[in-house]
């Protein structure tokens, strides 16, 4: 699969460190910075890869600064993306199968290597699940967003 991974300074060491986990396991990825623990502004990472999932030229996205939350934040303003915090195995099992999230968020201050690196498989393993309650909650979350 093709995945594209940004970061803040808050959530370098752990991009850097699943950019290692996910390339291993055969994935391309795009990264979108940043490149070190330099103080940047999440909202650039955060649409940056917004935009490559929205626009379908990777099949997800991952994005991390410190808590997951303002990066999640940024990334769900362009229309598209359902981009989910997920700090246990659950959340991103139901974020793909309920929701359809096409992005996951993590916290550097919360999510270890190892575990962000397993809900990551997770999340890209997990189809979405079949059946005209969740696609109807879907459909009104994308009609939302066409009142901007």
């Amino acid at each position: 699969m093709k995945i594209s991974i940004g970061s803040d300074h808050g959530g370098f060491e752990l991009k850097s460190a699943l950019i290692a986990s996910l390339t291993e396991d055969g994935h391309e990825i795009v990264d979108r910075g940043t490149d070190s623990t330099a103080s940047v502004d999440y909202p650039d990472f955060g649409e940056a890869v917004a935009k490559d999932v929205a626009g379908k030229t990777v099949d997800y996205g991952v994005l991390i600064c410190t808590t997951g939350i303002g990066i999640s934040i940024s990334a769900n303003k362009v229309h598209g993306v359902r981009a989910a915090v997920c700090h246990n195995e659950d959340a991103a099992e139901f974020s793909r199968r309920h929701n359809d999230a096409n992005i996951i968020c993590f916290g550097q201050k919360y999510d270890t290597p190892y575990m962000a690196a397993k809900m990551t498989r997770i999340f890209i393993n997990t189809p979405q699940e079949p059946g005209e309650r969740h696609e109807r909650r879907i459909q009104k979350i994308a009609a939302i967003e066409a009142e901007d």
